[in-house]
């Protein structure tokens, strides 16, 4: 009997060695980017990605919802009077209230002398809510300023692909908007 176990126990027992399973990478795919125009009754139009779908929320404040990517890109609008010092401190604000999480922020001014559009374009990395935010002026009457928000717990690893494709996004629109 206790060869009978023996000889069991030796042919149960071996196995091939159990090897840890290598990294996996995620295989996401993003569909090429085609842009559509946006003219609604407000002072300024742009191009946006025709994935994104777009809310209205008032006082020519837009919301483009991205549902396969988890994400909304916020739009607010607010006309200049006389206040562009207190708009540009506040979107500033804004884009740096995310140091507390970030490993850095990157400033890339934008100019448009044909379409009289001037910003900043902030890139956002770590694990901070928003990766990518800008704002566009014409310094006289209008100002618009967009941030990008992911329904997700800041991961930077995790929403980078996304986070890069719709940064894209976000820099065809100020390319492309034009004050009315």
């Amino acid at each position: 009997m206790l060869l009978f176990v023996g000889i069991f126990t030796s042919i149960v027992s071996c196995k091939d060695d159990v090897l840890p399973k290598p990294k996996g990478y995620l295989d996401l795919e993003y569909p090429d980017a085609k842009y559509v125009s946006f003219d609604k009754t407000c002072g300024y139009t742009f191009e946006y990605n025709s994935i994104g779908r777009i809310e209205d929320k008032g006082d020519c404040n837009f919301h483009i919802v991205y549902p396969k990517l988890k994400a909304t890109v916020y739009l607010n609008y607010r006309p200049v009077k006389g206040n562009i010092e207190t708009l540009l401190r506040d979107a500033q604000k804004i884009t740096y209230e995310h140091v507390v999480k970030a490993d850095a922020i990157t400033e890339q001014p934008f100019t448009n002398k044909e379409h009289k559009t001037y910003g900043m374009f902030y890139e956002v990395g770590g694990n901070a809510a928003s990766q990518s935010q800008f704002y566009v002026t014409d310094s006289t009457k209008h100002f618009l300023m967009g941030s990008i928000y992911f329904y997700a717990k800041p991961n930077f690893d995790s929403v980078l692909p996304a986070a890069h494709y719709v940064k894209n996004d976000l820099r065809k629109l100020m390319e492309s908007l034009k004050w009315k």
